[in-house]
């Protein structure tokens, strides 16, 4: 009996055990995202923006220059660029596998370096990857500008654990979740131009989404969403180009790009560019926690010839 018991007790440290370094593995995955976020923006500093993209991409990696591009062919075909582009995170999320997460947060640009005034401030998303290595490597950078912060962001630190068990991270089939998440994404498409832009987004995102629209500071919620979507109404589709997803099957992405016509007088220009778009999954069901497109400049009218 003694033996019995004594076994059992064994048996169920180990298993305290096991599920206390899941804990921790994922709390040092999500660690170790944000200091390489960290790391991407000091070597910015000191090395400059080019140098400092290249260091950071992934082989497919894509930028939004404003529609989806090879990062490192983009980046590697231009010269330098002067100047001091500051950011910090304020949002970090790692899939329960470790392998893929986001960040996000403010950034300034500042023409001459950092005795200059900021002429630029928005806000980024970045997308990684783990690599074979294990470092972290970003396959998303896209972006939104704002006016100027009336005030100082808080920078980011770790969230606090709410004492539950988190469960192992099973392997799924990512080739076929990454097919269903594409498909879903179109099919969102379809819905918002056969419904209407604030009805298929409120069935598609999730109740903490994170919502960026270029001009206009960030907004969160599914509430704060949908006044956002019904100040500029008109016809958005969009055409999936990539997904990735973790190999846990809980978190993933898609991208590519979109077309918008607005129905009010001042939205008559057609509108286009890229989007990227964060999904997590949660009771076998995806939603959208991101949503953020990046326009392309307005075309500029044609000339009329001088009498």
């Amino acid at each position: 009996m003694m033996m019995k018991t004594l076994s059992l007790l064994l048996i169920l440290l180990m298993l305290a055990a096991g599920s206390f370094a899941h804990r921790a593995d994922a709390q040092s995955d999500l660690l170790s995202l944000v200091e390489t976020e960290r790391a991407f923006a000091r070597t910015a500093a000191t090395k400059g923006i080019r140098d400092s993209f290249l260091a950071y991409l992934a082989d497919d990696g894509v930028l939004f220059r404003p529609l989806p591009v090879n990062g490192k062919q983009w980046m590697s075909a231009r010269p330098a660029r002067p100047g001091l582009l500051k950011w910090e995170p304020t949002f970090a999320y790692v899939s329960r596998a470790g392998d893929l997460g986001y960040d996000t947060g403010p950034w300034e640009f500042r023409e001459k370096g950092p005795d200059d005034k900021p002429i630029g401030h928005g806000y980024f998303v970045t997308v990684w990857k783990k690599q074979p290595d294990g470092t972290w490597k970003f396959v998303i950078d896209i972006g939104t500008s704002n006016p100027p912060p009336a005030s100082a962001h808080q920078s980011w630190q770790p969230p606090a654990g709410d004492g539950k068990k988190e469960k192992a991270a099973k392997k799924v089939n990512v080739e076929a979740e990454q097919t269903d998440l594409l498909n879903l994404d179109r099919e969102f498409s379809k819905d918002s131009v056969a419904k209407g832009i604030v009805d298929a987004y409120l069935s598609y995102i999730s109740d903490d989404v994170r919502f960026y629209r270029d001009g206009t500071f960030p907004v969160m919620g599914k509430e704060a969403t949908r006044v956002a979507l019904a100040s500029k109404q008109g016809v958005l589709n969009w055409q999936p180009l990539k997904a990735g997803v973790s190999v846990s099957g809980d978190l993933g992405y898609t991208y590519g790009t979109y077309d918008f016509k607005g129905s009010s007088a001042e939205d008559k220009e057609p509108g286009n560019g890229g989007y990227a778009r964060i999904w997590k999954k949660a009771h076998g069901k995806w939603k959208v926690v991101l949503d953020i497109l990046n326009p392309a400049p307005p075309t500029a009218p044609p000339k009329t010839p001088s009498s």
